[in-house]
């Protein structure tokens, strides 16, 4: 059901979208980076967040963590996980295949800033093997995001 409902999402928003469904699993940074050719940063992971009573989609680089305080600081709440089940149950996107599209729930839709270093980013698609290919500012667009700083960069470049 989660993969119908991101090619409807795409049939009906962006038909030049091409949802890519592998052979291999992409379900973690490093296997969608492996299966799409592409550098683990360029992933972009979503993650379902519980901000007090709210629960919100961040959409941010595969390399990049959540920074606590900062997360604090905009959503004036402590980021809570989700377990599975409840990610399944409000996107209709297992783990491994969460995205931004064809969301089951109207929920807010958040871009960190880690993402615009990038002209062109690999965001899962519904499933653990599907994703697309797509512009940052245009997943953005298309699924309404909201831009913030949330993210914590790796280690090694944070001591650059």
């Amino acid at each position: 059901m989660s993969l119908t409902s991101v090619r409807a999402f795409f049939a009906a928003k962006a038909p030049d979208i091409e949802v890519i469904v592998t052979a291999e699993s992409s379900a973690t940074v490093p296997l969608a980076a492996i299966a799409h050719s592409v550098d683990p940063a360029q992933i972009a992971k979503t993650i379902c967040v519980r901000a007090g009573e709210r629960t919100v989609l961040v959409v941010m680089s595969g390399t990049t963590r959540l920074d606590n305080r900062k997360f604090r600081d905009v959503f004036a709440a402590k980021p809570r996980m989700l377990a599975g089940e409840e990610v399944e149950a409000l996107t209709s996107h297992p783990v491994g295949g969460v995205c931004p599209f064809g969301v089951a729930t109207d929920m807010p839709i958040y871009c960190d800033q880690s993402l615009r270093k990038f002209d062109l980013v690999v965001p899962a698609a519904g499933a653990p093997n599907a994703a697309v290919r797509i512009g940052t500012e245009r997943m953005a667009e298309l699924t309404g995001a909201i831009w913030i700083d949330i993210g914590q960069p790796p280690a090694e470049a944070a001591a650059d």
